[in-house]
């Protein structure tokens, strides 16, 4: 009676154990879903104004046919950068960047309809129609949408993908034809972030380090831009 007395809790731990099972394998968190950078939060260099207000002097360009002249599709007026879409091609920085907060407010003229344009980044190559980049587009109801130009290294979130275009992740906040809208893009190291009036809209993580040049698209229809500002990362807190 002793003897068994002994056995009983040793019999009942290994009731539990097999009642428990195998454990069970967590899956794998998905890449491209952005958790807390624990670099912290960027810090912000001073503010760069890639559009002056008053002349393309740090731009150059590249449309269809070669010509390399922003006035083909660009001009400044009012304080305005205008675009009339054509030819196709896109206006870019002279100037390189790999890490930056990019604030770029654009509108379509309502009595064209609406269109198509893009900010193309890291932008590192022979320039073409069109050059290897990431691409935040602009076309009429699709801001917040990625583009991937030229296989550019980079990790979306699978779900939303479809060939080259990563879907936004809500309906379009963009505001009616006419009205001003803001991008707030951050490039910081390999995470990108799409921000469409104030809504994160999308995101990707293994972006290429690269420096390249931002370019605007010229795409078929008028299209206007009055802040295309930049600010560096220059670290995290």
């Amino acid at each position: 009676m002793r003897n068994h007395t002994l056995l009983l809790p040793f019999i009942a731990l290994l009731g539990l154990l097999a009642c428990s099972g195998p454990a069970q394998e967590k899956p794998a968190p998905d890449p491209a879903v952005k958790s807390a950078d624990p670099r912290g939060e960027p810090v912000l260099g001073d503010p760069v104004e890639l559009f002056n207000g008053s002349n393309l002097d740090n731009w150059t360009a590249f449309f269809i046919g070669g010509s390399t002249d922003p006035s083909e599709a660009f001009r400044v007026e009012d304080g305005l950068l205008k675009c009339k879409g054509l030819p196709i091609g896109y206006i870019r920085t002279r100037a390189r960047y790999e890490s930056f907060r990019l604030v770029v407010e654009w509108r379509f003229d309502p009595d064209s309809g609406g269109g198509n344009s893009g900010v193309l980044m890291r932008l590192d190559g022979p320039d073409t129609v069109w050059p290897k980049s990431i691409e935040a587009q602009l076309n009429s109801g699709d801001a917040g949408d990625i583009w991937n130009i030229g296989d550019f290294p980079m990790k979306t979130v699978q779900e939303r993908v479809s060939g080259r275009r990563t879907k936004k992740s809500a309906p379009s906040n963009e505001k009616p034809l006419g009205q001003w809208n803001r991008y707030e893009i951050t490039l910081d190291g390999g995470e990108l972030e799409l921000k469409v009036n104030g809504l994160v809209q999308n995101t990707a993580t293994g972006c290429a380090l690269v420096k390249g040049s931002i370019a605007l698209q010229s795409e078929g229809v008028p299209i206007e831009f009055r802040k295309v500002t930049l600010r560096p990362i220059t670290g995290h807190e």
